[in-house]
């Protein structure tokens, strides 16, 4: 990985994760460490045991052309959910504590549900060697359909993983309110799930046999 793209990378996760003990207004907010601690780890593991290759690395950083509209409205709005969720989630059990306490099982589950969810994407990505930052067909690096591994299941398994993963972060946080990004979170990604799919199964070749192989999108079984 270049210097740059690491630094960049780094930068971006400190801001995040300070935003949890700023709105908690101290650093004795034992959730925020557990939750800086994962990120840290998958931010480790993405460098080293699922590292892509350093063309997809590149088109992540700095995407080319091509980027739909629709998406990068959405990708502004999911960037907004995501400083909500953080931005609550400490103001409610770091600092005012609306919620209620939460039960000893709530912990335990957020924590197995964003690991889980974060290394299914990290692996998706690793997988995907087109997996760009937006939805774009990528004509310049011959972009071709991924249906090995993971994309075998369903067709997204990336968003999967932040399905995932977002539902145990009010879990991991005991945070009732910040269910509410959360939800909106959700909500956008399942808007970007659809409208991605529809938009590679007109313009990306092979994509619709693919998804005739693949059937579901997001979910086994479900969706």
């Amino acid at each position: 990985m270049k210097a740059g793209l690491f630094v960049k990378q780094v930068l971006g996760a400190l801001i995040f994760f300070s935003l949890i003990f700023i709105s908690a207004g101290r650093l004795d907010y034992w959730p925020g460490w557990w939750y800086t601690i994962i990120g840290v780890a998958m931010l480790v593991v993405s460098m080293t045991i699922l590292k892509p290759d350093t063309d997809l690395l590149l088109e992540r950083s700095k995407p080319g052309a091509g980027a739909k509209s629709f998406d990068k409205v959405i990708l502004g709005l999911s960037f907004l959910a995501t400083l909500a969720m953080f931005i609550v989630a400490g103001l409610d059990t770091g600092r005012y504590y609306w919620s209620p306490a939460a039960g000893p099982l709530l912990f335990p589950i957020g924590t197995v549900l964003t690991v889980a969810g974060q290394i299914l994407f990290l692996v998706a990505q690793k997988q995907n060697r087109f997996f760009s930052s937006v939805v774009r067909i990528q004509t310049e690096r011959g972009h071709q359909v991924c249906d090995t591994g993971l994309y075998s299941f369903v067709r997204h398994p990336a968003y999967m993983g932040t399905f995932i993963q977002s539902l145990g972060f009010p879990l991991m946080f005991g945070s009732l309110w910040a269910s509410i990004p959360v939800l909106a979170q959700i909500v956008l990604l399942l808007v970007r799930t659809k409208l991605e799919d529809k938009t590679l199964q007109a313009e990306l070749p092979g994509y619709r046999e693919y998804a005739s192989r693949t059937s579901y999108r997001l979910v086994p079984y479900i969706w």
